[in-house]
């Protein structure tokens, strides 16, 4: 899916990336130069296909590295849509430690 905002030549191409528990969606984009992630993901429509997408509490980044929504892109730029986390990771591994140290 290609989707394309402004006029002029100076165009960039950039994916936007949203996991849910059952499914990945990946988007290509192109989008005129200067455009913030913000813009990306409103133009991408992905909330309306995701109405739990709420940008107000969930992060969102580029290439695994969390970003503000007025970030702007780079051309090839991976934009992600980040879930919260169901459990925090250093409690997962602080129980799976006190656990093997039992044994």
């Amino acid at each position: 899916m290609i989707l394309l905002i402004g006029q002029g030549l100076s165009m960039l191409k950039v994916e936007l990336v949203y996991a849910t528990i059952e499914a990945q969606e990946i988007l290509q984009l192109t989008v005129k130069e200067g455009a913030d992630i913000a813009t990306c993901i409103e133009v991408s429509g992905i909330t309306s296909k995701h109405p739990e997408i709420d940008l107000t509490t969930m992060k969102v980044g580029i290439f695994s590295q969390v970003k503000p929504l007025s970030h702007v892109v780079n051309e090839g730029d991976r934009i992600e849509i980040y879930r919260p986390l169901i459990a925090d990771p250093k409690a997962v591994r602080r129980r799976k430690a006190e656990l093997a140290g039992k044994n």
